[in-house]
């Protein structure tokens, strides 16, 4: 039986948890492929592909719906992509450790669009803040029990 991959929205993936995904890969001997429009230096390992594909609104995203199974996990906080990534029957992740499912990925996109809309009319939201210890160890977490489950299926 295939092994399920990994695929990362790299363009926006913070350094820590691109460290995290390597060390992961490397352990597990699971396919991890990191997608970007600019160029990226990985560690050498069999285990770590990169893509790099054109700048443009939705290249990497559309690269990664492009070649992504069912089953295989999508790091990503682009709320879009991790809805198209649902529906094809991947598992999507932010790098924060929220995992992005049918029960919450449509309640995630109107507020994102929600968002849109006030930013658009000019009020200032102000961006995420920083990723935390916290965040990472949840993202850590998440990652290590869907690699159990593939390990152990």
């Amino acid at each position: 039986m295939m092994k399920n991959k990994i695929w990362v929205d790299a363009d926006a993936c913070p350094v820590a948890i691109k460290e995290i995904l390597f060390k992961a890969a490397e352990r597990t001997q699971i396919t991890t492929t990191l997608v970007a429009n600019h160029a990226m230096r990985l560690p050498s390992s069999r285990y770590l592909n990169f893509i790099q594909v054109l700048a443009g609104f939705d290249v990497a995203d559309n690269e990664i719906v492009k070649r992504m199974h069912t089953g295989d996990l999508v790091i990503t906080s682009d709320i879009p992509l991790a809805d198209e990534v649902i529906t094809q029957g991947g598992l999507a992740l932010s790098p924060r450790g929220e995992i992005f499912n049918a029960n919450n990925i449509k309640s995630k996109l109107s507020m994102r669009d929600f968002m849109d809309v006030i930013r658009s009319s000019g009020v200032q939201t102000g961006g995420p803040s920083a990723l935390s210890q916290a965040d990472k160890q949840s993202f850590a977490s998440q990652l290590d029990q869907w690699l159990n489950k593939q390990l152990n299926s």
